[in-house]
Parts: C-alpha cells; sequence; structure tokens
C-alpha cells in the first residue's frame, strides 16, 4: 500500500516538478527552494522502488 502510493507520488513529482539532473544545475550554487525539490524528489524515488 505505501509502495504504491510513492510511486504515484513518483510519476506526479516527474509531471510536475523540475528536473534539475537535465539542467545540469551546479548543487554548490543551488538555492534552498532547489535543495528542497532535490531532497524531496529523492525521497519519493528511495521509497518507490525499495
Amino acid at each position: 500500500m505505501k509502495k504504491q502510493a510513492f510511486k504515484i507520488l513518483a510519476k506526479v513529482n516527474k509531471a510536475v516538478l523540475p528536473s534539475y539532473s537535465k539542467k545540469q544545475i551546479n548543487l554548490a550554487k543551488a538555492t534552498k527552494l532547489q535543495l528542497a525539490i532535490i531532497a524531496w524528489r529523492h525521497y519519493v524515488t528511495k521509497n518507490a522502488i525499495d
């Protein structure tokens, strides 16, 4: 149940949130909002595949 919810959330993230890896953003120069989005996407992806 929990894993299925994270898979759905991962699809929503992919559609809505920007992909900073495609933009090749420098993490040292990223804003706090950008770092929060990266961390959120990492958390959701990690839980969707576990």
